[in-house]
């Protein structure tokens, strides 16, 4: 026999399921409703003051302990081959040796920053060394990518992976679009890029008279681009010596994964989330809206590896956190930043995930339109169908 209390207590599961059915319901309203446009209703202060003291801090030794650590593996991995001369070994080696590669431009780039210590002269120094043995001109990118963290998100000024107008974009003609829409080129765009930019944009990293560069900066850039030059000197001299063959295996196959790191890693730290976020115009860009339409990601094994710039968000808010705290700093921010920040897929052991992603993101996200101040990511369908047609 059913008591009083019995119903009572059932009325009451019914009301708290209802209860609980409503709530779920108002939560994914209000995330489909959230426009990530929309401006933050907090301010770069806010989080700034959420993240802890020792965030800030920079250790000149620390830093330098992550080199050391670096080229110790990369002299350990060569020696081993060069004694363990096997020909499965080399996908291998040339797989972990550009990721160590990837990692060393990483502490470079903290060097561009001043991340890396309150030295500028360490700074410049260390910087030299590490970007001069992946053959990349450190001034000349340093004051580029200083451009892109001044203007990230805004689609005319932005100066890494920024989209492209409508209008320039009808012009460019069907081999272009294909290196720039369709994998693997997408992923060795990097010395392109050094040399000549991005369609719309002229100016080479080497030339000190390049329009990316003001007058007072012509002599840093004279001075990264002999180092780069010194560099290449050398390895033709080791070619020389030692053969193309050689220098192949051991030198330049490993560049070449890194360079494939590193497009990766830049594009989809500002492509691919599931859901459009927008680019910015005018007035209604700002430092930190562009920066909040930033994306961390999460790379697995790598994470340790590559010295956590899959901290995206952070670091571009901050860049002069040291990048062995911006784990900290994230975790500190994530609760001011709410919606604003989105939690990266969780990856496996490897980030083979993200290929999927990129390949994702090249097919639909082609050109933003001339007109409007907040724009989104358009897709032409011409790419994708003359895609189909070849694989018809």
């Amino acid at each position: 026999m059913t008591t009083l209390h019995d119903e009572v207590g059932a009325k009451a599961v019914d009301v708290t399921h209802v209860a609980n059915n409503m709530s779920n319901k108002r939560v994914v309203a209000e995330e489909e409703e959230f426009d990530p446009s929309s401006k933050p209703p907090f301010g770069i202060g806010e989080i700034r003051n959420a993240i802890p003291k020792h965030c800030w801090v920079k250790d000149p030794w620390r830093s330098m302990s992550y080199v050391f650590r670096d080229f110790t593996i990369v002299a350990l991995l060569a020696t081993v081959m060069v004694y363990v001369d096997r020909w499965y070994l080399w996908p291998l080696y040339w797989a972990i040796q550009g990721t160590i590669f990837w990692a060393i431009f990483v502490l470079g780039h903290d060097c561009g920053h001043g991340s890396f210590s309150d030295s500028k002269k360490l700074n410049s120094v260390v910087g030299h060394v590490l970007h001069s043995f992946i053959l990349v001109p450190y001034n000349g990118w340093r004051i580029s990518h200083r451009t892109h963290h001044q203007n990230h998100g805004h689609v005319e000024n932005d100066e890494s992976w920024h989209p492209t107008p409508e209008s320039l974009y009808r012009t460019l003609d069907d081999s272009t679009l294909r290196l720039r829409f369709t994998l693997p080129f997408p992923l060795f765009a990097y010395p392109v890029y050094l040399l000549w930019r991005t369609p719309g944009k002229t100016g080479s990293h080497f030339h000190p008279y390049s329009k990316l560069f003001a007058p007072n900066e012509r002599l840093e850039v004279v001075i990264s681009t002999a180092s780069w030059g010194a560099m290449a000197l050398l390895l033709t001299g080791l070619t020389w010596v030692f053969g193309p063959i050689i220098m192949l295996k051991f030198y330049f196959f490993p560049l070449w994964v890194f360079i494939a790191w590193l497009d990766m890693v830049t594009y989809l730290h500002h492509h691919g989330h599931e859901k459009k976020l927008p680019w910015y115009r005018g007035k209604e860009w700002s430092y930190l809206r562009g920066a909040l339409t930033t994306l961390d990601r999460d790379y697995g094994i790598i994470n340790n590896v590559h010295h956590n710039i899959e901290t995206h968000v952070v670091h571009h808010l901050f860049p002069q956190i040291p990048h062995y705290h911006l784990v900290d700093a994230t975790k500190a921010a994530k609760p001011v930043l709410g919606k604003y920040y989105r939690q990266p897929e969780k990856s496996a052991l490897l980030p083979f995930h993200l290929l999927r992603t990129v390949a994702r993101s090249l097919s639909i996200d082609h050109f933003v339109s001339d007109d409007g101040d907040i724009v989104y990511y358009q897709n032409d369908l011409r790419i994708n169908n003359k895609t189909e047609e070849k694989q018809a």
